[in-house]
């Protein structure tokens, strides 16, 4: 998620009694129903990013939009074929507890926000994908996980990675033992913020800078590619406070994660540079992806006995693009009652790492996870 309409950042208060949606049981009166998801959001990501891919989703649609700008909200439900009864805007937003058509509820909005449209959505009897980072503090995760949990409503993070064809393949390939045992990882995420007015800049809409950003990139990697969890980190932040675009958030962070095997896991966010790059090395060979998580384009190379090979064959991904599987995944567990591979409790994982890693900038010093 890159951008939002300011007037998208008004909450609205109050909540609702939980309603129930049976999407199992109307998909299973109609085998062909699609499960309907509403947009919350229409920045950057949201507008340009996610509705567009719902044309490559097979059991996925897009039901309705949330937007403070009403104009245009009008404007991509119309181009979208959304109905006006299904325009929601944040202060109205509850009443989504009352249309059938909406089964998700897909939060893309500022990081600070994230906790409220959860809940709210839980509330509205919805179950609900928030994109990433999940919210701003460990104790806003524990409270999505619990208001979903008391709802009877599954909570999927926006962590696309997990379904996209590069990554995947080099998830598998780590855990085949192809490259020997895992002895050290590098993630390296980061890209230019040129523009200080940026909602991603402001502590109290994004929690935190890079990191809050780019650095879950560094991190989920960092996991996925070891398969373990981390046991400590010491981290460095370096951030030029002249800068205006980071008079409230930090630019560079680096962490070193260490895991239970011994493998070590050198991390960095930056907002000042660009770099998008994991390197698994093992005492047989490696793993190299650089692109590594873009939205398109990711490449893969595999090292062993000083040789090097690009990996130009990789199985494609459960649906066209990242963006149509991670839907599409989120849909099939609401039909087949499955827990969801990045679910809320993965998203805590993350934060809770997170915090760590800004407490331990703070303290200089090694913390123990």
């Amino acid at each position: 998620m890159t951008g939002i309409n300011r007037r998208e950042m008004v909450v609205a208060a109050g909540g609702i009694a939980a309603a129930v949606t049976l999407p199992g049981a109307a998909r299973a009166a109609d085998p062909n129903r699609k499960l309907g998801y509403a947009i919350v959001g229409l920045g950057t990501y949201g507008l340009k990013v996610i509705i567009p891919q719902f044309i490559n989703c097979t059991n996925s649609r897009l039901a309705a939009v949330v937007s403070g700008d009403p104009e245009k909200a009008k404007r991509v439900a119309a181009q979208y074929g959304v109905p006006d009864r299904s325009i929601y805007n944040y202060q109205n937003f509850d009443t989504i507890r009352d249309n059938p058509d909406v089964d998700i509820v897909y939060v893309c909005l500022p990081n600070s926000m994230h906790h409220d449209y959860v809940v709210r959505a839980a509330k509205a009897g919805k179950h609900v994908m928030c994109e990433k980072p999940m919210a701003v503090s460990v104790a806003e995760c524990e409270s999505m996980i619990a208001a979903c949990k008391k709802a009877g409503k599954k909570l999927m993070i926006g962590y696309r990675v997990h379904f996209e064809a590069t990554n995947l393949e080099a998830m598998r390939l780590a855990s085949s033992g192809a490259i020997g045992t895992r002895k050290y990882l590098r993630s390296e995420h980061g890209f230019v913020q040129p523009n200080p007015d940026m909602w991603r800049l402001k502590r109290a809409l994004s929690g935190g800078g890079s990191l809050m950003d780019m650095g879950v990139y560094s991190l989920q990697a960092a996991r996925y590619m070891t398969g373990e969890e981390p046991i400590a980190v010491y981290a460095h932040e370096s951030t030029d406070k002249s800068d205006p675009r980071f008079q409230e958030v930090e630019d560079r962070i680096e962490w070193e994660l260490e895991f239970p095997s011994g493998v070590i896991a050198s991390c960095l966010s930056m907002y000042s540079a660009n770099q998008n790059h994991i390197l698994l090395m093992g005492d047989k060979g490696r793993i190299e992806l650089e692109p590594a998580t873009r939205y398109t384009g990711n490449h893969m190379w595999t090292g062993r006995d000083g040789r090097e090979t690009e990996v130009t064959n990789i199985p494609s991904g459960p649906r066209p693009t990242q963006f149509a599987g991670q839907l599409d995944h989120f849909s099939e567990c609401i039909v087949q009652n499955k827990e969801p591979i990045v679910s809320g409790e993965e998203g805590l994982r993350d934060l809770r790492i997170v915090e760590a890693i800004y407490r331990s900038a703070r303290e200089k010093k090694r913390i123990l996870l």
